[in-house]
């Protein structure tokens, strides 16, 4: 009877020996903890806080409380906030196979399940290759007269002696640079209907995602459905044609894979609506926020003014339109530049989602929680950024730490049009300070949300021809 229970003892003894061996060595990641912070209530966690307040002001009091990685649950997902350098770099360059891109599948639909940014692995590495080829600094240098010549196009309504929407005009001015790169020379009616529908997915895209017949994010389906049709006939075209163009869609229609694969029409309207959506927004709120930000400091506007005024009177005397040289020749409009995507930070953060249960110093990033990098945080960093409150383009005469400007992305995901919206805001600088004076009406304090940052309603301003005096 003893030597039963003994052997029963030895056996459970082993058994548990086991278990604890076995989930030491397949869960080392249960030992660890989530980083600090607060999930709010159940089910919407901490939405309606975020939304109460300036997001801006949400994230930096979290950040003042729990330190420089803390969760929080937002918009139906759990979360890990991260605002350091270090914390960017780790989830966007050097371990980003452990994080994936995510979107709202709401977003997807309007926009395509194939555009780059929701991929990863080799089918984005293969569109991302093909993007950057079309928009790198070979390929754009040669769109600044044409560039220029849609600024024109674009502000001629502006001296009307109305009051304009700033962003609103920066918007029409941006989606016709993104169909230049896109298309080239698109025939008038097919830019008129891409620009028609285009805007429709444009308004239903923040909106609430239903299928109720006449709400904007139905009218934005159906819109994007005509987008197809339309990209369709473009692309058909195109192949007709035989058309050898080194656009955008001329890269994305004569690439093969490994396998001798071309894009479907599918793929090639995904990534092209993509583009188009990546190339728009963003750009026209920089471009606001740096018409604002001028208005509101003269001393630094006269600066800019005299940079730019030199390279047009070379221009008018020898009748020629702004050149490649000169748009890489403008050190003040450049700092304006830099210091403008620093204070409006318009990504403040990206959406990336753990794949896996990962460790990022001591903490617990489990699998399947959001995680976002919080840019703005980094870029409003004192110990970055000395007075990071102050509109100082002189902080750019010495270029910042690593990992501490990421106004375009980081890593592997980081925007491939970068340089073409950097040309395309200087060359509407020069053409907004070398052609016009203006004031801000109204307002001159206050953000919106849509979701980018813009001045409050989009900042409304009055336009006057400058004198060529």
């Amino acid at each position: 009877m003893v030597s039963t229970v003994f052997y029963v003892f030895i056996f459970l003894l082993a058994l548990l020996s086991y278990i604890f061996i076995k989930r030491n060595n397949r869960e080392p990641h249960k030992r660890l903890k989530l980083p600090p912070g607060s999930m709010g209530w159940p089910y919407i966690g901490e939405t309606l806080k975020l939304y109460s307040q300036d997001p801006n002001s949400f994230f930096a009091a979290k950040q003042k409380r729990y330190g420089e990685i803390f969760k929080t649950h937002i918009l139906g997902c759990k979360c890990i906030m991260l605002a350091s350098p270090e914390a960017a770099k780790f989830v966007l360059v050097t371990q980003a196979h452990l994080f994936k891109p995510t979107y709202p599948k709401s977003k997807e639909r309007l926009i395509g399940p194939s555009a780059l940014f929701f991929h990863q692995g080799d089918y984005h590495i293969r569109l991302r290759k093909l993007v950057q080829g079309s928009l790198s600094l070979v390929a754009i240098r040669n769109l600044v007269s044409d560039i220029q010549a849609i600024a024109v196009s674009a502000s001629d309504s502006w001296v009307s002696g109305q009051i304009i929407s700033t962003f609103h005009e920066m918007k029409r001015y941006s989606f016709e640079v993104g169909i230049l790169a896109i298309f080239g020379h698109l025939e008038e009616r097919y830019r008129e209907e891409l620009k028609k529908n285009y805007s429709i997915v444009d308004r239903g895209y923040n909106s609430f995602p239903t299928n109720i017949p006449g709400t904007p994010y139905k009218k934005a389906l159906l819109a994007r459905k005509r987008l197809s049709k339309i990209l369709s006939e473009i692309i058909s075209e195109r192949k007709e044609k035989r058309l050898l163009e080194k656009d955008l869609l001329g890269c994305l229609l004569n690439s093969k894979d490994e396998k001798g694969q071309v894009l479907t029409d599918e793929q090639l309207a995904d990534n092209i609506i993509g583009v188009l959506f990546a190339a728009q927004d963003t750009t026209a709120s920089v471009m606001t926020w740096i018409v604002k930000y001028l208005h509101d400091h003269p001393k630094l506007l006269e600066a800019v003014k005299a940079e730019q005024k030199e390279i047009g009177k070379f221009n008018d005397l020898n009748n020629l339109p702004l050149s490649w040289t000169q748009t890489r020749k403008m050190p003040v409009s450049y700092k304006v530049v830099l210091e403008s995507l620093r204070m409006a930070s318009i990504i403040s953060f990206t959406f990336r989602e753990a794949v896996d249960d990962v460790e990022y110093k001591g903490y617990l990033i489990p699998k399947g929680w959001k995680v976002m990098p919080l840019f703005r945080n980094i870029h409003h960093n004192p110990e970055f950024f000395t007075d990071p409150q102050k509109f100082d383009p002189s902080r750019f005469e010495v270029p910042p730490k690593p990992n501490t400007f990421m106004p375009f992305g980081s890593g592997v995901h980081a925007c491939p049009g970068n340089e073409l919206a950097k040309l395309e805001i200087l060359t509407m600088v020069h053409h907004l300070v070398t052609k016009f004076r203006w004031e801000v009406v109204g307002s001159e304090s206050g953000i919106q949300y849509g979701p980018f940052p813009v001045p409050q309603e989009g900042l409304p301003a009055r336009f006057w021809r400058e004198s060529s005096s």
